[in-house]
């Protein structure tokens, strides 16, 4: 109803909203009582677009700076002579000690500086660092004194008393203070100290109340925002320390730091190349070019906050924080606030509509009292003399009119999305969840289909080598190895060699390995075979090397044997690497021709380990002709390997995955599996969690590649399983079931995922194994890789939703009860049965209390048992409508006969005590129907209610205050005690409201949302226990 009447501009898409979009919005909510609160948690359009511009400003002076060295450098590889005309060599001495020569060097791309010092090495030594020990631990605040902390300058964060400040910019506040103060003049002039201050003391107190209350919610957000910004900024690298290789936080670097690099890394400094391989890096973060820069030994500067691409590399650091240009380009930005929610803004639009009914009624109210007023004055020929108490009662009805606009317009409402988000991402937080942007647990809410990865996410990515195909035989890892000779050492070199992994020995002297789990799973199984990694890596030079990535997905490398042979190795996956062999190493570790038939054998051995749900890779070797250098130019070879082994990896299923899919199907939500494993471990697995159902549809990424535009639309809908799979092809799944209306999540974990991760509705990456330019895209980062996790958010996501409509059907219900006794009473009696005190304090229930009551309740488990809400579904359906005017209708009811009728039916002589009954009876039938709103369909409302603590607590202060205002406050809040009788009867009044709330819920309005469970067999699950209630 009310939302039919919001314009185009509350309509906002639910991922990334364009400026013009986002300025249409504000521009039609115009009727807002308190600017810098309500638009806190958006957007700073002005801020974003001055600091736009001057990143842009500083990316393109970077831009033509980067080319123009570039360009200084090839003019130089290609007069060499003119070296003689540079500046005078550098010394040790310039950079030791002194920061900002050595970050020049780097943002300079000063090459003849670094080599006139020695090269890498040089520099090293000039910051007394060792590159294969790394800097001493005891050195870091030395350090960190000397060269500088790895943090750039950030804004300081809000004290409590600034909102404070801001709570108090609310406009009807500031003309109710006003009001105050001036019948406190009038009333000293009038009636003297101290009868004459109470009724403008008690506005104020009331004022200082609300104020404070909104105050302390507001900084309690801001809190858990300040938490969840630190967790966002997390970044984690392997440095080399003290001799050992370990992990810790960029801001933790110092100069002089050797860190590893790998695909996806981000560079946490600028720093120098020590040695790598392929190394290209993405400057577009820097300088806005999107083409990738190849970094070596002779264009060996690396800057921070650029991407790896691929390859992998050492590097030292050699500035950091502020000294970067990376930090320099940080400084510029500053808290613009997140990109506001689609339900954000259309709730807003709900209060701007509701806003302007208010202030007809207000302005209303206050016409019909002045008028009747008047024409009472009139009546009693009045009229020509004014005294000071007809200036208090003008006054009280125009504190009055504007108070009625405090209550009409729900400020509360767009603030209540922001609360319930920030709870819930706390929340998640704890569920190891992190939240990037507030709108993606808002629309996981509404999410249709979860694409997710295998390895790891469904898996446990704890992998052990389980089976080997190897020297003609299958073997069990638990099996005596009983190699030949030459196929062992083979086999050996093959896993120490093509790995991007490490064995390390510990502080502890306990050996571990540092790497991705696939490679450690082979890693390992060499050491069990009896390998020594160190020995292997000692007498093998590596010339080159080209690191696996989900495109080619293999990895090779070049080396060079102590007898001066060039060998290559390969490893990747099974048919792929399988494909490239013409030999195989037998029984005997000959090396034989592989004929058709041994083709077919190893190819069933691969689907014998597959359907077993075991990862195979295969490994190959080829020797290069010749001895001596291998020509770097050249590219790796790509046929004429021999198959040295294939290798079947154990990768268990996560304990409550199966239960999580479970959960998702009767959710309505689908779960497919999109991996680049073979297509029988991808069939297997699926098939052990409940993702490949019998009628479902398991797809190699290859041949859906194949297909036209219309044939993958036709085939997105039914596709559980997509194997062998590209970033592309899962990309291309993910727009086709978009572009059938579908709200796809993503997972992602590698930086090719990068761009589906960006294209869905909700893209989740992985904390674990997720690399920083996948987290960089996600809106939510899985911090356990579970995929138990991703239905947890789904769970919050749609207890947001829930709550907001809870949160609005109650307030929904207050504004309208509220407007219209005060309206009528005026029209009728010439007062309104409501003071200005008593409505601010009803104000204060209904907005920031009922807020954190409603909007905080923790998910329950019914929430999964119905579809999700479709984004083009109204927000404040049929059955919010019916529950608003069943209570409304109650409640006008009740107060309008007691309003009128009152004091014959309770036997009253006193206006004051009767006005008091109707205001506490009044706040009872707000606090029985915050507890009606727990649940806008089912009848038990109870359920769970002591295990929301926030919830509980609301409701006792409460109705604590509410006794303490009645019979203690009476002078400020024009109350009088009651006597239990009254008590009574307005507490059982309230508490009508419940019998009334199952009568109306019984009412048809629209079809029930809850959807029984369907079992992947076919037949619907019958419910049982409180959940239908």
């Amino acid at each position: 109803m009310v939302e039919s009447y919001l314009g185009d501009e509350f309509h906002l898409p639910p991922k990334n909203p364009s400026d013009e979009a986002l300025k249409n919005w504000r521009k039609a909510c115009y009727l807002v009582k308190n600017r810098s609160r309500r638009f806190r948690h958006v957007a700073d359009l002005p801020k974003r677009s001055i600091h736009r511009d001057r990143i842009s400003k500083i990316k393109e002076n970077l831009r033509v700076s980067f080319y123009t060295v570039r360009a200084a450098l090839r003019f130089m590889d290609g007069a060499p002579h003119l070296e003689n005309h540079q500046t005078p060599d550098a010394k040790a001495s310039d950079i030791r000690n002194n920061p900002d020569n050595l970050a020049s060097m780097v943002q300079n791309y000063s090459i003849k500086t670094l080599r006139s010092l020695g090269g890498v090495d040089g520099v090293a030594k000039a910051i007394d660092v060792s590159i294969d020990e790394g800097v001493k631990s005891t050195d870091l605040s030395i350090r960190q004194d000397t060269y500088g902390v790895n943090k750039y300058t950030e804004k300081p964060s809000k004290s409590f008393f600034m909102f404070v400040w801001e709570a108090l910019h609310d406009l009807t506040l500031i003309i109710l203070i006003v009001c105050a103060v001036v019948s406190i003049g009038v009333g000293l002039a009038t009636e003297g100290f101290p009868d004459g201050i109470y009724d403008g003391l008690g506005i104020l107190l009331s004022i200082l109340l609300v104020v404070t209350v909104t105050a302390v919610s507001d900084y309690r957000q801001s809190l858990q925002f300040k938490d969840l910004d630190k967790e966002k900024k997390k970044i984690s690298c392997h440095v080399t320390r003290d001799g050992y290789r370990k992990k810790v936080s960029i801001y933790d670097l110092v100069v002089g730091d050797v860190v590893h690099l790998s695909i996806g890394d981000q560079v946490p400094a600028d720093g120098i190349f020590i040695s790598g391989y392929s190394l290209l890096i993405d400057e577009s973060s820097l300088t806005g070019e999107s083409r990738a820069v190849n970094v070596d030994e002779t264009k060996p500067f690396l800057l921070g906050g650029t991407k790896v691409q691929d390859g992998s590399a050492k590097m030292l650091i050699a500035a950091v924080g502020m000294r970067t240009e990376w930090g320099k380009l940080m400084e510029t930005l500053s808290e613009e606030g997140e990109t506001e929610t689609p339900l954000q803004v259309k709730l807003n639009g709900v209060a701007t509509i509701i806003g302007k009914i208010g202030l007809i009624f207000a302005v209303l109210t206050f016409l019909v009292l002045t008028i009747r007023f008047l024409i009472e004055k009139a009546l009693r020929q009045e009229f020509s003399s004014w005294n000071s108490s007809d200036a208090l009662t003008m006054l009280d009805y125009f504190a009055t009119a504007v108070t009625i606009i405090v209550v009409a317009v729900p400020e509360g409402l767009p603030l209540a999305v922001t609360l319930s988000l920030a709870f819930a991402m706390k929340k998640l937080m704890n569920d190891k969840a992190l939240v990037r942007h507030l709108s993606a647990c808002e629309t996981m809410g509404s999410s249709t289909n979860i694409c997710t990865d295998k390895t790891g996410t469904l898996t446990t990515n704890h992998m052990v080598v389980d089976k080997i195909y190897v020297s003609g035989k299958t073997k069990d890892v638990n099996d005596p190895p009983e190699l030949p000779e030459n196929v062992l050492t083979i086999l050996l070199q093959c896993i120490f060699e093509c790995t991007c992994s490490e064995v390390v020995k510990g502080t502890d002297g306990k050996t571990s390995i540092l790497g991705t789990p696939t490679e450690s799973a082979i890693l390992e199984y060499g050491l069990h075979l009896g390998g020594d990694f160190g020995t292997v890596r000692s007498e093998i030079k590596l010339l080159k090397m080209e690191p696996f990535n989900s495109s080619k997905k293999r990895m090779s490398v070049i080396t060079k044997l102590p007898g001066g042979q060039i060998r290559a190795f390969i490893k990747g996956a099974s048919e792929i690497v399988l494909g490239m062999c013409d030999k195989l190493l037998d029984g005997s570790g000959e090396s034989v021709v592989m004929s058709e038939e041994k083709v077919r054998f190893i190819t069933s051995v691969i689907n014998g380990f597959a359907s077993n749900a075991l990862r195979t890779l295969c490994l190959a070797y080829v020797d290069v002709e010749g001895e001596g250098e291998f020509d770097m130019k050249k590219e790796l070879p790509n046929c004429g390997y021999t198959l040295i082994a294939v290798v079947g990896i154990k990768d268990p299923l996560r304990p409550g995955v199966k239960e999580a899919v479970e959960t998702c199907l009767a959710a309505g939500i689908t779960v497919r599996m999109v991996t680049g494993d073979n297509i029988n471990t991808a069939r297997a697995i699926a098939r052990e969690c409940g993702i490949l159902t019998d009628g479902g549809l398991a797809i190699e990424g290859p041949v859906f590649r194949a297909k036209s535009d219309e044939e993958k639309r036709k085939l997105a809908p039914s596709i559980q399983v997509m194997a062998r799979s590209s970033p592309t092809d899962k990309l291309k799944l993910v727009e086709h079931l978009r572009g059938l209306s579908e709200v796809v999540a993503v997972t992602g974990d590698g930086t090719n995922d990068a761009p589906a991760l960006h294209e869905s509705d909700i893209g989740f990456a992985m904390g674990i194994a997720g690399t920083e330019v996948a987290k960089e895209q996600a809106d939510v980062i899985v911090l356990d890789d579970d995929f138990a996790t991703i239905v947890k958010v789904a769970k919050w996501g749609r207890a947001v939703y829930i709550n907001i409509q809870k949160f609005v059907q109650f307030q929904l219900t207050v504004n309208i009860v509220a407007l219209m006794i005060n309206f009528v009473s005026a029209c009728i009696t010439g007062s309104a049965p409501l003071t200005a005190v008593q409505l601010l304090w009803v104000n204060l229930i209904m907005d920031t209390l009922g807020a954190l009551a409603l909007a905080t309740e923790p998910p329950n488990d019914g929430l999964m048992n119905r579809p999700p809400v479709k984004r083009t579904e109204s927000f404040i359906t049929k059955t919010m409508w019916r529950n608003i005017i069943g209570q409304s209708v109650y409640q006008m009811a009740v107060l309008f006969v007691l309003n009128f009728a009152g004091k014959s039916i309770l036997n009253l002589d006193s206006t004051e005590i009767l006005n008091t009954f109707i205001f506490n009876t009044f706040v009872f039938c707000q606090v029985f129907n915050e507890v009606n709103s727990r649940d806008i369909h089912k009848i038990n409302v109870f359920r769970g209610m002591l295990s929301s603590w926030i919830f509980v607590g609301v409701m006792v202060s409460t109705v604590v205050f509410q006794v303490i205002i009645v019979e203690f406050l009476g002078t400020f809040a024009s109350t009088v005690p009651l006597d239990w009788e009254l008590w009574a009867l307005s507490i059982a009044i309230g508490f009508l409201s419940m019998p009334i709330a199952i009568v109306l819920k019984c009412i048809p309005v629209e079809k029930s949302p809850v959807k029984h469970p369907k079992h992947p067999d076919g037949y619907v699950i019958i419910p049982g226990g409180p959940e239908g209630v």
